[in-house]
């Protein structure tokens, strides 16, 4: 064996028995970081030696530093925010992805990679009830699957106003306007942003009390941006970030439509329920818009750099995102990802999609998506059931809310704020379980966030009790004081 053989061997047994000792005590290790930040630069930030090291010393070490670093956010008691875990079989294709090294930008110079992604695309629009005729990409995520889309929307709707903007870039085009909800995710306004749109086009409609577009006003808007001839998106949520709430599709999609708008539903975790019986009602209508955009990572449980985007009109999105050049080698009777998504470089990321897909089948991603819903519901009615705790909203899907009340006579809206974070915070301390704060509606809640294909009726129990210890142990302390 040669002595690069020997290093490759050496390192990678280590990191297999380390990488193995991390996920056999995710079930019994603290869920949120045990070391602060100062800790952590005084480890890592080594200085850059003149020579190197052994590449297993590289890989002993740095296991050591980042130790108590680490969230447990692959485990089954991590609650804070859409995370999921990684199946076996995605994370096994996603270190044979790293071994194998493709640069899956072309079929010429990844084959594999490139067939692999056109059969897992084709899995992913039969589960999410995606036209078949719709183009798609697999991108790092759901930020850089709505750039996609709305780079396509961007190039569809200008074109029609005889304007080049791949030619022509923006200076001089007529303006895009984007209408959507007030709810709508972070994600959104740095798509705008990267795509030149601008958030000054972004115009934010009300949400009624189950978080969805108002019709009304919605027709209002699009009225008035047909007098003024703008080329305009409609975005629509597919479960919103706080409570997971659904825009009316079946009404919306038809009405954005009547006035030559592009709809684009923000499915990051949402567009998922379409593949259960019991939750894909909430879709109903969303088959008629013109984009989608949703993440591996949440649901489907594939580790991170899994977006994946989807657009009605495949030739608006290759004529937004391909390129020729001449020493580019092309197939003609293959699909070259290049044509599809914006990096040049990328790697084989339709493994894991793919790996994942077969592990669960259709039948295990609806049972994970079901199960999901029903442990967010049982952590939101305990929790909320709890003294001085009260339930803000009863998950629709797999995104609920709860907080905690100051038990002073005199506790005002300030106070119970406070409390909530005190006893979000006292939680992540014991290391039971993590859940995230949030603001809804001017409150704030602590939400509940489950899909990861490890949470069972345990996890939920621990987090229960974690935080029922912490509430009684603040009754005594308020009694005594």
């Amino acid at each position: 064996m040669s002595e690069s053989e020997n290093h490759f061997r050496v390192t990678l047994q280590l990191t297999l028995t380390s990488a193995l000792t991390f996920l056999e005590g995710l079930d019994h290790n603290p869920v949120g970081a045990t070391v602060d930040l100062p800790t952590l630069r005084r480890r890592l930030a080594k200085p850059l030696g003149i020579t190197g090291l052994a590449p297993e010393r590289v890989v002993e070490e740095l296991v050591r530093d980042v130790e108590g670093g680490i969230l447990g956010s692959a485990g089954g008691r991590f609650f804070g925010w859409v995370i999921g875990g990684s199946l076996p079989a995605a994370l096994a294709a996603d270190w044979l992805t790293a071994t194998w090294d493709q640069n899956a930008a072309l079929h010429a110079c990844a084959p594999a990679a490139a067939v692999v992604e056109e059969v897992a695309g084709a899995w992913l629009k039969d589960l999410l009830g995606l036209p078949q005729h719709a183009s798609f990409a697999l991108t790092t995520g759901c930020q850089m699957a709505h750039v996609t889309c709305l780079a396509a929307a961007r190039h569809a709707l200008l074109a029609r106003q005889g304007w080049d903007v791949e030619e022509k870039g923006l200076s001089g085009s007529p303006r895009l306007r984007i209408l959507t909800s007030s709810e709508r995710h972070g994600s959104i306004d740095r798509a705008v942003r990267l795509l030149g749109i601008g958030r000054e086009q972004v115009i934010d409609l009300p949400a009624d009390e189950q978080g969805r577009i108002v019709l009304t006003t919605l027709k209002a808007a699009l009225g008035e941006q047909a007098k003024q001839a703008a080329p305009t998106i409609v975005l629509l949520q597919a479960g919103d970030i706080n409570i997971g709430a659904y825009d009316d599709f079946e009404q919306v999609v038809p009405l954005a439509r009547h006035y030559g708008a592009w709809v684009h539903v923000d499915g990051a975790f949402g567009l998922w329920a379409k593949a259960s019986p019991s939750f894909r009602h909430l879709l109903r209508g969303a088959e008629g818009a013109d984009s989608w955009a949703t993440d591996g990572h949440k649901w489907l449980n594939v580790p991170y750099d899994c977006g994946y985007a989807f657009v009605a009109d495949p030739e608006a999105h290759r004529g937004a995102l391909s390129h020729r050049a001449p020493y580019i080698t092309h197939d003609q009777n293959a699909r070259d990802q290049i044509d599809w998504n914006p990096e040049w470089s990328r790697r084989g990321r339709g493994f894991a999609t793919y790996a994942a897909l077969r592990q669960l089948g259709a039948k295990g991603v609806e049972e994970l998506i079901e199960r999901s819903c029903a442990h967010a519901r049982s952590l939101v009615l305990q929790v909320g059931a709890l003294p001085g705790a009260e339930v803000l909203w009863i998950p629709v899907l797999n995104q609920g809310l709860v907080r905690f009340l100051d038990t002073a006579a005199s506790a005002t809206e300030t106070d119970h704020d406070r409390r909530t974070d005190e006893v979000i915070a006292a939680l992540q301390t014991t290391g039971e379980a993590f859940f995230a704060g949030t603001t809804w509606r001017g409150r704030r809640a602590m939400r509940v966030s489950v899909c990861n294909w490890r949470t069972n009726e345990t996890d939920v129990a621990r987090a229960v009790g974690a935080l029922e210890s912490i509430l009684k142990t603040h009754v005594v302390c308020s009694i005594n004081s």
